[in-house]
């Protein structure tokens, strides 16, 4: 349907096959019961593998072996995230461009806690479709929001029982990246606006332009070709701002890691390469007060 079907909805669908095979290994960093039930659900997904035995080449492939394995890496490092904050005190979540995440369905959370999926209506719809046929029941409240975070979101956020006066922790997964800077920076901004006392933020980011050379990379070679996602023509081609930078201005601790902490961390996951197309990926954590919740060697 529109919003999964093409453009960044359909990197959703990428993501959610990407888990389906990362739960499904024995040493998985991450599972997603319901990550196959989206692919399936999906004609234009229709033959991409959902196992670990159907991908050609294993982890050696670059979609669905080094691409899918830093999906996961991804998911797990902003799980234990989520879980040390809500362990820390903050009482909401609010998932910035949602997607087809299933935390609310996955964690662990304590009684009362609030999580806020933003997207469009189009991925929200489908969504809630697909986990509607799959039993899934959420064990948090569950609050979905259809908004476009490019535009005004603040005001339908706190409509739908949003309470700045709460610890937060906000996540936004696989989503600055496709955002033009001034966006990005806007909604950062209005996150930590809505942070009242205290809160917990992590989101993804490219640090800089990626040279010709790393642009040729099999891994976006491989998604374009296999898949049709054009991950070079998604990504906002304008210079990224420093966005840690900009919330250490407003008060908030920051650390930024590479994705390589985390496979360092976890003795598995992508290493570096020549020309790589990971490189340029950086995950930054930041709380307010204190320091950010986040385990990775120094």
């Amino acid at each position: 349907m529109p919003g999964v079907r093409d453009g960044v909805g359909r990197t959703a669908l990428m993501v959610a096959a990407a888990r389906a095979i990362e739960t499904h290994r024995p040493d998985a960093l991450a599972r997603d019961p319901y990550a196959e039930h989206f692919v399936r659900a999906a004609p234009a997904a229709e033959g991409w593998p959902l196992r670990p035995e159907e991908v050609p080449g294993g982890e050696a492939d670059p979609l669905w072996g080094r691409l899918g394995r830093y999906f996961g890496l991804r998911t797990r490092a902003l799980d234990d995230f989520v879980t040390r904050s809500v362990l820390a005190g903050a009482r909401q979540t609010v998932l910035l461009g949602a997607g087809l995440d299933t935390r609310a369905y996955r964690l662990a959370w304590p009684e009362g806690h609030v999580v806020f999926e933003i997207d469009t209506p189009e991925v929200l719809e489908f969504k809630e479709r697909v986990l509607e046929r799959a039993g899934a029941v959420a064990r948090a409240k569950r609050v979905p929001l259809a908004a476009d975070l490019r535009e005004e979101w603040a005001g339908p956020l706190v409509a739908a029982g949003f309470d700045p006066a709460l610890s937060t922790v906000w996540l936004a997964e696989g989503l600055l990246l496709y955002l033009p800077a001034a966006a990005e920076r806007r909604l950062l901004a209005t996150a930590a606006r809505l942070t009242g006392a205290s809160g917990a933020l992590a989101f993804e980011a490219k640090v800089i332009r990626e040279p010709e050379k790393v642009r040729g990379n099999p891994v976006y070679t491989a998604a374009r070709e296999r898949i049709g996602v054009d991950l070079l023509r998604l990504f906002d081609p304008e210079p990224r701002p420093d966005s840690a930078a900009d919330l250490a201005s407003l008060g908030w601790s920051t650390t930024t890691r590479t994705p390589f902490d985390f496979s360092a961390l976890h003795g598995r996951g992508p290493r570096p390469e020549a020309d790589d197309a990971l490189a340029a990926n950086r995950w930054v954590f930041a709380a307010r007060p204190g320091p950010p919740l986040v385990e990775a060697p120094a």
